[in-house]
């Protein structure tokens, strides 16, 4: 089992859909951020990709050189980038990290975000053209190992002689994460990546998608690994979890909803469409109505695009709730919660000690107190006093 934090690019607050307690997205912030996913034993973090972020290749290299073990799954962008600009730019972050890039492969479903961005390509030329895209970035980098070149042609991307020159340190290169729910998105994750990612949905809904992925990739011969991205809100108890959960939706009124989720609807992601029919448009907010699943809650759908859900409790029923989803075959956890830096700790000491023994066994050493329960800054303690 593998557990990642998020790093909040497009900005982090106390509440949902509102200025109030809002922090500033700064280096500074992204930062304390990314130490404490570092030190508190998170493998991972994901940093967000759109125009509402900052870029998360600029931010990922300033990160990883203030952590030490933290790997960083950061976006490509197929029609926004080139396959072989990417791998550059993929196999220099791998290297100057330590073999630390996990690259997530994006196609987007904001068609009025995308043609800001100069693609005015419909739904199913998108996933085309991220076919195209991550089999050149793949096979250029595979190649770079032996000095080698590729050439394509498809009806999108050409490329003759394509070549990387400083190969990553990954090979045959850094792993490929991906989600979509749609049959375009299985079939290109059955066939080219290493890690199918769903957003969170009731685990029936997920097993679905997991039997199906799995399905087509057997019938390509195949193998593909399974991620969930989800946020988390835990408490000391299930009752305190869920007024945390209330107190998140607090400062957030009708007009606020309306506006996002018909940003939301216009949308051609199928992804997103399922994440609107979990809280019914936005239409009702009660924890009746966003307790899609036992203590899965799609409050946080109402305003923010993407993963809209969360899983809310106290510490055991959080952790039964993970190994519920890893019983189906998930066995990457993508997490987040608001504010993302309080809310690492706090996953991190309610919650890991619950996990398997392989997510326990990779995490830094337990902290040692003093007498009156100060925790020492050098892990001894010392003798009582003879006096």
């Amino acid at each position: 089992m593998q557990v990642f934090w998020f790093i909040p690019t497009h900005g982090d607050g106390r509440y949902l859909g509102t200025s109030e307690g809002a922090r500033e997205v700064n280096f500074d912030y992204l930062k304390q951020v990314a130490v404490a996913a570092d030190t508190l034993g998170y493998e991972g973090v994901l940093i967000p990709t759109g125009r509402s972020c900052e870029d998360p290749w600029v931010t990922a290299a300033a990160l990883a050189a203030v952590t030490r073990n933290l790997r960083f799954l950061v976006a490509v962008r197929p029609g926004l980038m080139t396959p072989t600009l990417a791998a550059r730019m993929a196999a220099t972050f791998d290297r100057i990290s330590g073999g630390r890039l996990l690259v997530n492969l994006v196609t987007g479903g904001d068609a009025a975000e995308l043609e800001g961005d100069g693609l005015f390509l419909d739904h199913a030329a998108r996933y085309e053209a991220s076919s195209e895209f991550i089999r050149v970035w793949r096979d250029v980098l595979a190649a770079s190992h032996d000095d080698g070149k590729i050439s394509f042609k498809g009806k999108h991307i050409n490329v003759n002689g394509a070549r990387v020159l400083y190969p990553p340190v990954q090979r045959p290169h850094p792993p490929v994460y991906f989600g979509g729910s749609s049959e375009a998105a299985h079939d290109l994750a059955a066939e080219q990546v290493e890690t199918y990612l769903t957003w969170g949905e009731p685990p029936g809904e997920v097993a679905k998608k997991i039997a199906d992925v799995r399905a087509r990739a057997a019938k390509r011969g195949r193998t593909v690994r399974f991620g969930i991205r989800l946020h988390v809100i835990v408490r000391e108890t299930d009752a305190a979890a869920w007024a945390a959960a209330d107190d998140l939706l607090s400062r957030l009124d009708d007009e606020t909803v309306a506006r996002s989720q018909a940003v939301f609807a216009k949308m051609d992601s199928e992804g997103q469409r399922r994440m609107a029919a979990l809280h019914a448009g936005g239409t009702r907010r009660t924890r009746e109505a966003l307790e899609i699943s036992p203590n899965l809650w799609a409050g946080v759908g109402l305003v923010r695009g993407g993963a809209g859900t969360a899983l809310v409790g106290g510490p055991q029923t959080v952790a039964a709730r993970i190994e519920a989803y890893a019983a189906l075959g998930i066995d990457t956890f993508i997490f987040s919660g608001y504010p993302h830096l309080e809310e690492a700790y706090r996953f991190a000491e309610l919650v890991f000690p619950l996990l398997p023994r392989s997510v326990r066994e990779k995490l830094p050493g337990q902290v040692l107190s003093g007498p009156f329960g100060e925790v020492m800054a050098t892990g001894i303690v010392p003798r009582a006093s003879q006096s």
